[in-house]
Parts: structure tokens; sequence; C-alpha cells
């Protein structure tokens, strides 16, 4: 039996929920095929050429698509990540694999010198990993897992042992990261967002005296078209801010680069609701969580919504006030149970609006402002289509009973998966495949539509806490880069 027949041959007690067809050649069965190939035997690279290593946010994302095929290794992915957790709390966004050839990243672990400069912060002595963090999924991954196979996740302790680390996770951000004093959290690099080259960073990163480019070696322009990838100059500043954080022994509060991000932060409140339905499985209350998250879903609308934009905007701490860039982030928060109606219309207008253009001009959402300045339907978050972020706003017009936006949403992320073979990221006008291919969110992702079945105990929300109605108690409303440091 090969690897892929055994990944999907389970007991029958772990059989999934739904079974399409895997038939050869089938968008199913070649998405298993990614995954399986990705498979380092403890967790999944983004993609085996351009990034070798374990991803922070990405491991969650393909945890959520891996539950539908072999829970346990969904649970392993995130056990193997949380394993590299840092005694402050904080989850790296890259755990190293020492097999790796130190020349074949940058920057590798002899650049972020975990093991020294990380010290002070807690950082594990038994794995090498980088200082910075990126988006907190992993709670709601954790709590969608356990929902794939709860009798297999009880019986080998899943949620208990995840539970304390993820809740030191949101301690750390929470506690750590709120430097605008507002209850946002921040981040202090491009890549912590994992939007790296987002337009919405250059007026911050201009302040930012980039490190010289002799001083440093890109591994990923090997992988990549030159004119797709971040450039040299904005390569400079993202070293520069990591040297300094590594040099300042990873302390939070001093850098030069301090932004409230929407999709951050709203990652982190769909979270907080997931770790309170974990705690009420595991016999707790979960009732002062879900009020935390509705606390963070008030300071996000009071601090970055926009209502002349029709979309949340990102705050720069240190130059003062929102800038005024549309991104793909802003409109992330519509995966959020709390948002009123009127917040929610405006962003699905934004959403197939001219700046966007979603199931008028463009199939999935284009990462920035059609009509921005900075557009470029190729260059790394600067206006190519992300998997990862369509995904989230499916789930979000679902939960707020769009169900024809999400049906017709959900159609292109599956097709263009298909003609893309799995791509990194996509043209948003012709779908045409960008970066790598064969990559692991796309096709875990895409194992999550295609096993889409509308359990309502997969949404990690509760509406007996929720101050507006949702709707997602219906029977249709499931919750479902760059060159990444």
């Amino acid at each position: 039996m090969d690897r892929t027949a055994q990944l999907i041959a389970r007991p029958a007690e772990y059989s999934a929920v739904y079974d399409p067809t895997t038939s050869a050649g089938s968008l199913h069965l070649r998405a298993i095929e990614v995954l399986d190939g990705n498979w380092t035997g403890t967790s999944t690279v983004p993609s085996r050429g351009l990034y070798p290593h374990q991803w922070s946010w990405d491991s969650a994302f393909i945890a959520i698509g891996l539950r539908h095929v072999s829970p346990r290794r969904a649970q392993t992915e995130l056990e193997t990540l949380l394993d590299a957790q840092w005694g402050d709390g904080r989850i790296p966004h890259i755990v190293f694999n020492p097999s790796v050839p130190l020349d074949a990243y940058f920057p590798s672990p002899d650049f972020w010198r975990s093991g020294t400069a990380g010290r002070a912060a807690g950082a594990p002595r038994t794995v090498q990993t980088s200082g910075i963090v990126q988006p907190p999924v992993h709670a709601l991954a954790a709590w969608l897992v356990h929902r794939a196979d709860p009798g297999l996740s009880r019986a080998r302790g899943f949620l208990a042992r995840v539970y304390p680390r993820l809740a030191a996770w949101h301690r750390y951000l929470l506690h750590r990261r709120d430097l605008g004093g507002g209850g946002l959290v921040s981040v202090v690099h491009p890549w912590e967002q994992g939007m790296d080259n987002a337009p919405s960073w250059d007026t911050p990163l201009a302040r930012i005296t980039p490190a010289p480019a002799r001083s440093f070696r890109r591994a990923d322009l090997a992988h990549g078209a030159p004119e797709d990838r971040p450039t040299d100059l904005d390569y400079g500043r993202y070293v520069r801010l990591a040297t300094d954080y590594r040099d300042g022994e990873y302390a939070d509060g001093r850098a030069g680069f301090a932004v409230e991000d929407p999709a951050f932060n709203a990652l982190l409140i769909a979270s907080e609701h997931a770790l309170a339905r974990i705690a009420e499985e595991l016999g707790a209350t979960g009732t002062a969580r879900h009020a935390r998250a509705q606390r963070l879903t008030a300071a996000l609308v009071d601090r970055l919504w926009d209502p002349a934009e029709g979309l949340f905007l990102c705050r720069d701490l240190r130059g003062g006030g929102l800038i005024r860039e549309r991104g793909v982030s802003g409109l992330v928060p519509l995966l959020l149970p709390g948002l009123s109606r009127e917040i929610v219309s405006a962003l699905v207008g934004t959403l197939r609006g001219p700046h966007f253009g979603v199931g008028a001009t463009t199939r999935l959402a284009p990462s920035y402002d059609l009509l921005g300045e900075a557009f470029d339907p190729h260059r790394y978050w600067r206006g190519p289509a992300w998997f990862n972020t369509s995904w989230l706003i499916e789930r979000g017009l679902r939960l707020h009973g769009e169900r024809a936006h999400a049906d017709a949403l959900r159609t292109a992320v599956l097709d263009v998966a298909d003609t893309s073979d799995f791509a990194e990221y996509v043209d948003p006008y012709t779908g045409e495949a960008c970066g790598a291919t064969g990559f692991s969110w796309t096709a875990a992702l895409t194992l999550d539509l295609l096993h889409d079945t509308h359990d309502k105990h997969q949404v990690p929300y509760d509406t007996r806490h929720m101050p507006h109605s949702t709707g997602f108690d219906r029977a249709d409303s499931s919750f479902k880069g760059g060159d990444r440091g």
C-alpha cells in the first residue's frame, strides 16, 4: 500500500464525516497527495523547495484540512508546532528542520539565534526557531481538529494537552503585544502578520533604515521571479527589524515598527471563541473567554473600522493614525460573529465593489485594492489572490447568511486550486499560478471545502454570548507568502 493509500485508509471509527470521490486524478486525491508529499514525519512544509521548514499559521491551516483524512496527523501537526513554544508563551513563526542545510533558506537558524538571543524569553533548547510570531489561528484549528474525531481526540487527551499552551499563547499576545494600550495586539514585523509585502506596510517601513544588501543573501530569489518578490530595499528593512529585535533579546515594546492589523486581531478573536469551546469541552466555563472576544471585537471596531471606506484599516502606532491602504486584511474580520449588520453589509459591498471585484472582475479576493497605486497582480501580497484569505472570507460570508456569495466563492476557490495545481497564490484576474505549486495550505483548504458539511459544532461561537444575531445557528452556517522571513 502506498503512502497516500495509507493516509486515506483509516479505521472505520476514524472515518471522515463525508468522503468525496477518491478516484485517480480527482481534486480530492490530488490534494491529499500534495499534503503527503510535503509531510516530513512530524509536520508539513508549505512547499518542498521554497519553504523547507514548519511555518506557524501554515500548520494551523494544514491541520484544518488534514483533519478530514487523518485526524491523528492533524493533531500531530499542531502538537509538533506547540512543542517549539517559548517560555513566555509565543509560538514562533518558523520551527527549523535541522536536516535542512543552512543556506536553503534565509533567515536561517544562525540568524535568529533563538538558543542564545531568546534565552531570556524562554526559547526552547531542543529545537531552533525564529523569534517572531504569526497570526493566531491555532486554537481555531485545534477545535476543528477535535470536532473531526472527538473520540480519538478524547482518547489521546488532545485538547487537555494543547489547551494550556494555547492559553499561554493568547496571554502573551494580549499582555505583551498591546503596544497601543487600546486592547488590540500589535505586530512588530511585517512577517508576523503573514501578508509580508502588503502596501499597508510601506509607510511604517519607510522609517526603518535598511540593512546593507551585502549583509544577507536572499535564498528566495532562486525559487521565484525577482519581479514577483519583495524588493531588495524592502528586504533590507525586514532584515534590519529582525536584527534589532534579536539583538534586543526579543523584548517587546521597543521596535520602530508597531502596527495593529485587522486580520491578525480578527483571528485572535475567532481563536478566543474557540478556546472557550475547548474549555467547555474540558468541563470548565468558557464565559470569560467569550466575553473577552466581545471586548476585542468592540476594540477592533473602535480602533480600526472606517465606515467611509467600508473596511477595517491598519493602525500605525509609531506614525499615528490609520494607514490609508485597502488590503484584504481589512475584509477578514467578516468571519467574526459580533459585528453589526451595518458593518457586515458594508464589508460585503466592499468585497464585491470596484476595489476588490469579487464576483465581477475577480474570482478570488485580491490581496490589495485593484485601483490602488501599488497594485501588482503578481507581486507578493500587493495584488495576487491567496487561498487562505478567500477561505476565511468564504467562512465569514456563510456565517452571516450570505449564502449565495459564499457558494460562489467556494466554487471559485475549488476551481482555481484545481487549474493552478494548488498554487501558492494566483493572478486575481486570470487565476494564473504564481509562486510555488503543490502548496500545502492551498491543498488543505481545498480538502476542507470539499468536506464542507456545515456542522454547526465546528463553529467556535456561542450565540448565548453574542450581542447581535449572526445566523450561525442555521444549518448552512459552518465556520469552517510573501518572503515569510
